[in-house]
């Protein structure tokens, strides 16, 4: 029989609260809030005020002021000593009329008003330091590191009394506050909890692992994916909740098991990030936490390489699990042994025994983008079947080509001849030239660095939207600059966005030049061109490059048309 006992008490002592309960006092703040300054909160900032906001980042009850952030970036601790290994921040680009002690309003990117703050605090953060102490990197090719291009310079600190939660209409009976599930927890009377993090679909090899650990502690599992920000190109949270779903409800034991979603937007960051998973999932109640290897890893850097090392997480975990009060339960690669139809970590096999195993890559590449059904002994029929619904044969999904070069480098007539023999493959394509979208979408800005990257961000929004739905999309812009690049990469996914520098050098861009660009730079007419007063980055390990010179546009097109085959974006020969 289970006897009911207190779950473990919230990082630093007590959960905080920071939602305003009484009606009528909400009420009054909220007429009041309505006549305040407001400030706009990005997706990430506000995944990180709903945290702070039911207590899961205890014991923050702000954003960071400057002392908690030097001293977290620097030592992964609090002005009070806690541990706690990322900084949580409101950032903003301009200061313009918010000065420090005066109250503010929170919206939403939809413009609702979510809270208040009293500004206690605003100082400049410094990013580099923040990208290499938090990421231990400042390659752009990290998706953190690319996003913090648009992060503002100035951040603020201070009370906050917030207004309201953001409103979901997806899977409301999962999103549970940290209160809420240390409540559902408690009910189910285990002494010890296990919570698992994921950002990916559960397969038998997950299954087999959290099982594991359950059995391990006697206890109870807190299955906690993270549905707010993940990597891009993750498969999405609707199709891996309904993963989730259908896992509990047929596999798991119901008496202890608790599924919740966690809206929580991931920095990617690695050994920090383990440790930061477990501080919030002890604030939902659990005193121990499952870390694998390349535990919240991004992949691979520029050069080609793991941004972590794969047991890193693990090892800084072990080196502050007494200290936050929360027990690691490590594990290594999980294989499958076809003889004995049972799941094991590889280092348990026994030299010499067939194993089976299956990477994401695998997964992605051999079996979804094919259209073949993934096989029983890696995942559930169930988990399969709606894997299979949700992403089509490679030949039908998204992709975005970018061309990158040059001012009359010979992208737009590149990019033109391409998307003609891409629809003669059967693709519908959209082609977003740079010149023609700063005309519609763009025509505000100029061009500084800040009004380029603006505008390549832009671009990388709508190709983004355009491949998430299935469309083939190539982009000829200039783009000179390797982190826009790069985040734009980020925001298509990884697998999706083709890269082709059309390398074309600066004289012979010059001889092509019909508009005179070239000509009134060299004269002192014209500034900020490209290639003569404003710099060009080289991409870093482009998909491909174009070699203008020797080869007729025509050409070009066809080696880029047989990449696409090669990756299985297209799949007949043209016609």
């Amino acid at each position: 029989m289970k006897i009911s006992v207190p779950l473990i008490a919230p990082y630093g002592g007590k959960l905080v609260q920071l939602v305003v309960e009484d009606q009528e006092e909400r009420k009054a703040l909220l007429e009041r809030a309505k006549r305040l300054p407001s400030v706009q909160i990005s997706p990430r900032t506000l995944c990180d005020l709903e945290l702070l906001a039911t207590g899961a980042f205890s014991p923050l009850d702000r954003f960071m002021g400057e002392r908690d952030y030097v001293r977290v970036l620097e030592e992964m601790r609090l002005d009070n000593g806690l541990l706690f290994p990322i900084p949580i921040t409101l950032a903003i680009e301009r200061l313009d009329m918010i000065k420090q002690g005066q109250e503010i309003a929170l919206r939403s990117p939809k413009n609702e008003i979510l809270a208040v703050m009293r500004i206690e605090e605003i100082y400049e953060r410094d990013l580099q330091k923040e990208a290499l102490a938090v990421c231990d990197t400042t390659d752009v090719r990290h998706p953190l590191v690319a996003e913090m291009a648009l992060w503002g310079r100035y951040c603020l600190s201070g009370s906050l009394q917030v207004l309201a939660l953001p409103t979901y209409y997806d899977f409301p009976q999962l999103r549970l506050t940290p209160a809420q599930v240390r409540a559902r927890l408690h009910q189910m009377g285990y002494t010890n909890i296990v919570a698992f993090q994921t950002r990916n679909p559960l397969h038998r090899a997950h299954e087999w692992m959290t099982k594991q650990a359950m059995e391990a502690i006697q206890g109870a599992l807190l299955i906690h994916p993270a549905v707010g920000l993940t990597k891009p190109g993750d498969v999405d949270h609707y199709t891996r909740v309904r993963c989730y779903q259908a896992l509990v409800e047929k596999y798991y034991d119901p008496t202890r098991t608790l599924l919740a979603l966690c809206p929580l937007a991931m920095r990617l960051a690695g050994p920090r990030e383990a440790v930061w998973h477990a501080i919030i999932r002890r604030n939902y109640g659990a005193n121990y936490f499952m870390v694998g290897r390349d535990h919240a890893s991004p992949g691979l850097n520029s050069q080609g390489k793991p941004f972590y090392e794969p047991y890193a997480a693990q090892e800084l975990m072990a080196s502050v699990q007494d200290e936050i009060g929360v027990t690691m339960i490590p594990f290594d690669e999980v294989v499958y042994l076809p003889e004995e139809d049972r799941y094991e970590e590889r280092k348990r096999v026994p030299s010499g025994k067939r194993v089976f195993v299956l990477s994401g890559t695998e997964v992605r590449e051999n079996y979804l983008a094919n259209g073949h059904q993934l096989p029983e002994w890696f995942t559930r029929p169930e988990v399969a079947q709606i894997l299979a619904q949700a992403y089509p044969p490679r030949h039908r999904q998204g992709f975005c080509v970018w061309l990158t070069g040059l001012p009359c480098a010979g992208k737009s007539t590149i990019a033109e001849i391409l998307t003609t023999m891409l629809m003669a493959h059967g693709r519908q394509v959209t082609l977003l030239d740079g010149d023609v979208v700063r005309t519609h979408l763009s025509k505000e800005l100029g061009f500084s660095k800040e009004d380029r990257d603006a505008n390549i961000l832009r671009l990388g929004f709508v190709a983004a939207e355009i491949v998430k739905h299935g469309g083939a999309v190539i982009v000829a812009a200039v783009s000179p600059y390797r982190a826009a690049r790069d985040r734009v990469r980020a925001m298509v996914g990884e697998d999706r966005f083709i890269l082709v520098y059309v390398n074309t050098p600066l004289e012979v861009c010059e001889e092509r030049d019909t508009k005179g660009l070239y000509a009134r730079a060299r004269r002192g007419e014209l500034k900020g061109v490209t290639g003569i007063d404003d710099p060009y980055e080289e991409p870093i390990n482009p998909d491909i490059v174009i070699d203008t010179v020797g080869y007729y546009p025509e050409e070009c097109a066809r080696r880029i048309i047989r990449l696409l085959l090669d990756r299985g974006f297209i799949r007949q020969e043209e016609p």
